[in-house]
């Protein structure tokens, strides 16, 4: 045919267009890889360092006034951290800003020492340092072993010191987070009458670091409160109830799926749960302005690194093998961790007869239901294990957290 190329021709231009789109590609792909790789690096690396992206404009007779921003019109009651001190401040000022401008906000100081003037400061959900004896209450740190090593935990008494129970409380803290988060419901869980185990688990400070030293999502972390549940049983106690936070409700949903002592757990209370780990990883690219294909790569890239499979953390197409009763908080501002898959989760659990209550929070960010509302935050979780896991109270004498 008239001005078509012999085959040899056409194939070698072929080869060529062929090579030259797979050069112009190869550097997409790296860069793609790379955004993958760091994406994964952020979720599954221990990061301790403290960033202080807020800043202190003056303080006046135990106010506070802070640049504004959306941490610092955050509701509710806020721990306020700089390099060397941690205060806690109240709820928004509504009042006048006595010279200050316009994009200054006040806060009452509630607690604390006040920062000095110019300080960098970050928001904090905790409001309560360094461990139980902020409240005034007795504990000693408990070694769990685990298959790593030892995890230390805070064992606190009830409140009644002569008398054990046969349910205990174990508290699981969230990713990048440290004991102290349960530091908010320590007193009402002690008043309640559970002896309590605040657990670390690997890669904590003062815990065995994991064989690759990345976190597992819950994957692995598991073992760690299986252990602590041994612990505890081991003392004689017959029931448990367990609150997470965030990565930590994660833990506890692999625990009941997984662990022969799930069968011991009497109720569940749940914070900002990671209940699908794919719906978490596009809310993060979506924070840091990232298409949702950088999520879908960095869960290829995590799956890869640490042999997660995340089918089993989606618990509204997955849900967990032993489903106590369980209480779900979930904030409607939460950046962090979606609140989808909890209401998922919410409708699933009618259909499946699973007891789980949903309570969603207007305006909690992560973890944050409590410092919307302490006082009606602690009375729903009161009224939710009185109702399905009362301790109940038996002589003994208390050593090292264990019944002499």
């Amino acid at each position: 045919m008239r001005g078509s190329l012999p085959p040899c021709a056409l194939w070698r231009t072929l080869s060529v267009v062929s090579a030259s789109f797979l050069w112009l590609a190869l550097p997409l792909v790296s860069v793609a890889a790379g955004f993958g790789w760091y994406f994964s690096s952020v979720l599954l690396r221990p990061d301790r360092s403290v960033r202080y992206p807020d800043r202190v404009r003056a303080v006046l007779d135990r106010r506070v006034w802070l640049a504004r921003s959306r941490w610092a019109e955050q509701p509710g009651r806020w721990g306020l951290r700089w390099a060397d001190g941690l205060a806690v401040v109240g709820p928004v000022s509504t009042g006048g800003a006595d010279g200050q401008r316009s994009d200054a906000v006040c806060r009452p100081l509630i607690g604390g020492q006040p920062p000095p003037p110019g300080a960098q400061v970050v928001f904090e959900a905790g409001v309560y340092d360094p461990d139980p004896s902020v409240h005034g209450l007795d504990f000693v740190v408990a070694p769990v072993p685990t298959s790593l090593g030892t995890c230390p935990a805070w064992f606190v008494p009830p409140a009644d010191r002569d008398a054990a129970s046969d349910t205990w409380a174990i508290t699981v803290h969230g990713r990048g987070a440290d004991r102290r988060e349960c530091l908010r419901v320590l007193p009402c869980l002690h008043q309640l009458g559970y002896p309590v185990l605040a657990i670390s688990y690997r890669n904590d400070v003062g815990a065995p670091a994991s064989p690759d030293g990345y976190y597992h999502l819950g994957d692995t972390e598991w073992h760690d409160l299986a252990s602590a549940a041994d612990y505890v049983l081991g003392t004689g106690a017959r029931r448990l109830v367990l609150f997470g936070w965030s990565m930590g409700a994660a833990i506890v949903g692999a625990y009941l799926d997984r662990a022969p002592t799930a069968s011991s757990v009497a109720a569940v209370v749940w914070d900002s749960p990671v209940l699908d780990w794919r719906a978490t990883l596009r809310r993060q690219a979506a924070v840091r302005k990232l298409p949702a294909t950088m999520a879908a790569l960095a869960a290829m890239v995590t799956r890869a690194r640490i042999g997660i499979d995340f089918d089993r953390f989606d618990l509204a197409r997955r849900p967990p093998s032993v489903r106590p009763p369980t209480l779900l908080f979930h904030g409607t501002h939460d950046t962090a961790v979606p609140i989808e898959p909890a209401r998922a989760l919410a409708a699933v659990a009618t259909e499946l007869s699973w007891p789980l209550r949903y309570i969603q929070v207007p305006e909690a960010e992560h973890t944050a239901s409590w410092n919307v509302d302490p006082d009606n935050y602690q009375r729903m979780i009161a009224e939710f294990l009185m109702a399905n896991a009362a301790p109940t109270p038996q002589p003994a004498r208390w050593h090292d957290g264990r019944r002499e």
